[in-house]
């Protein structure tokens, strides 16, 4: 049993991965902002499950009940203690608190998932992106330097491979990102870089590749594709659909990131399928035929900031970490419509894109 913080706790990948180190018996302190870059009631729930896992009672999954939350503002429990999960309300932004949070306890190491996401909305507002992914990043650097934890695992992207020859390996350079999003990766992996040169800390990077799965994020085209097909609105879809993506199964992260936390001095490691990529084309084709309904289809021009394809080359983390997928990108995608379909007759979450 080991004595983890992660970070962004009510995020996608981050939320997953804190359910999983629960039920390996971990004990979890799990820490977020809840800011309301999306609609909070997914982030709600997200939480509820994360309770739920640790064995929370009626009366505290009552306050998490994402159905009567609000869209716009978070107005749960600021803190959540039950079975071996803490949840607090924190900012990686605000260096005073995580100073405190540190000093109050005892991590065995650091799952830093934490960020400002979106490679689109960073355009609009590149100073949050690097406020959060550079300076979030950094304060919890210090943090482990100031109390002692020995190992770190970093959510970095693979949009930082942009322009670099199919599939992408660890060792490509990666000096010309297209976004204030990818620049702000990139910065937070050179943070850790340097930490780890300068105080022994042990730092696993992980380049996540597009990640999907129940409770994605709503701003991603697989969740979004979903509904729009449900409803029988227009997709809308930047680019012809040619372009590939190397989609990765919410859960095969999650056991990834937790893999990461193995020693491995520092190390930058690729999470994705690792397979022939999807085009987005056939993803909607799969999706037509999931939910038994013709997509309508509003073609817009590809956006600059965006990659035209992605493969990740895996065999670093099969190497290192043993890791490899496990979840067949149609089969991941057919558990995601699922899930979709049952919580949206429970009157949940259609409403959240």
């Amino acid at each position: 049993m080991s004595k983890y913080l992660v970070t962004g706790a009510a995020g996608f990948i981050a939320s997953r991965t804190a359910e999983l180190l629960l039920k390996d018996g971990h004990d979890v302190t799990a820490i977020d902002n809840l800011n309301d870059y999306y609609d909070l009631r997914l982030k709600v729930f997200r939480l509820h499950q994360l309770a739920l896992a640790a064995g929370a009672d009626n009366q505290l999954l009552e306050k998490l009940d994402y159905r009567s939350a609000s869209p716009d503002f978070y107005s749960g429990p600021e803190n959540i203690e039950c079975g071996r999960l803490k949840f607090k309300r924190l900012d990686i932004e605000d260096s005073q608190a995580l100073a405190e949070l540190f000093g109050e306890n005892e991590f065995d190491a650091v799952l830093n998932l934490a960020a400002r996401a979106g490679v689109r909305r960073s355009i609009e507002i590149p100073g949050e992106y690097v406020k959060t992914n550079v300076t979030g990043t950094l304060n919890i650097l210090d943090c482990i330097r100031d109390h002692g934890v020995s190992k770190m695992v970093l959510a970095s992207t693979s949009s930082l491979y942009a322009g670099q020859p199919l599939p992408f390996v660890e060792s490509l350079p990666v000096n010309h990102p297209l976004s204030p999003y990818s620049a702000s990766k990139k910065a937070a992996e050179l943070l850790a870089h340097s930490y780890h040169h300068l105080y022994q800390i042990d730092v696993s990077v992980l380049r996540y590749f597009t990640v999907f799965g129940p409770a994605g994020r709503p701003d991603m085209a697989p969740f979004r594709f979903i509904k729009w097909i449900s409803e029988g609105t227009p997709i809308k879809l930047f680019g012809d659909g040619s372009q590939t993506r190397d989609f990765t199964f919410i859960d095969d992260i999650a056991r990834g990131t937790i893999a990461a936390l193995k020693p491995v001095g520092y190390e930058i490691i690729n999470l994705g399928g690792g397979q022939n990529p999807v085009s987005v084309i056939q993803v909607i084709a799969w999706l037509e035929e999931m939910l038994g309904r013709k997509a309508l289809i509003e073609y817009l021009p590809r956006h600059p900031a965006d990659l035209v394809n992605t493969w990740a080359d895996i065999s670093k983390a099969e190497e290192l970490l043993g890791w490899k997928p496990q979840i067949d990108v149609r089969e991941g995608f057919s558990r995601t419509v699922r899930w979709f379909q049952e919580i949206d007759n429970e009157g949940g979450l259609n409403w959240i894109v």
